[in-house]
């Protein structure tokens, strides 16, 4: 079953278990794929809309981070409920340590040296990890691969 099909069965079940918070974060995320579709005139496939619950993801980890410094604990819990229904459909991420060593290898293989290399390095990165580790572990994990390298 693909991930769209998976997607769309949750919604139904949420549907039937009246499950209202779930049902509006899976609605979201249709909406979301429906307007890339239509916008890029595209089929998505399942790689397109790991990168979709990513971005979701991180916007919402972004708003848990606003709304609790704004002292707005009721906002940052919605959201953070919101997060937990969209990871089921990430895959299983890399931990912090095959990350660096996945990095190491790329910047190994590019022959990189210093930060300036930073760009051409993440390029390679991230076709290779996306939807597979978080990109923010990602980045810090090139910098410290760099930082390293020119020492």
């Amino acid at each position: 079953m693909s991930l769209k099909d998976q997607i769309n069965e949750d919604m139904k079940t949420a549907m039937r278990a009246k499950d209202s918070e779930r049902l509006g974060t899976i609605r979201l995320l249709l909406a979301a794929m429906k307007q890339k579709e239509v916008d890029e005139r595209v089929v998505l496939d399942d790689a397109m809309i790991v990168a979709i619950v990513d971005k979701l993801v991180k916007q919402r980890k972004d708003s848990v981070a606003a709304f609790t410094q704004g002292g707005r604990m009721d906002l940052a819990d919605k959201e953070a409920a919101e997060i937990k229904v969209l990871e089921v459909y990430l895959p299983q991420r890399m931990s912090a340590d095959e990350v660096a060593v996945e990095v190491k290898a790329i910047v190994a293989e590019l022959g990189a040296k210093g930060p300036g290399d930073m760009g051409k390095v993440m390029g390679v990165v991230k076709t290779r990890l996306a939807g597979k580790a978080d990109m923010g572990q990602v980045s810090a994990a090139v910098k410290a691969a760099l930082s390293g390298a020119s020492a």
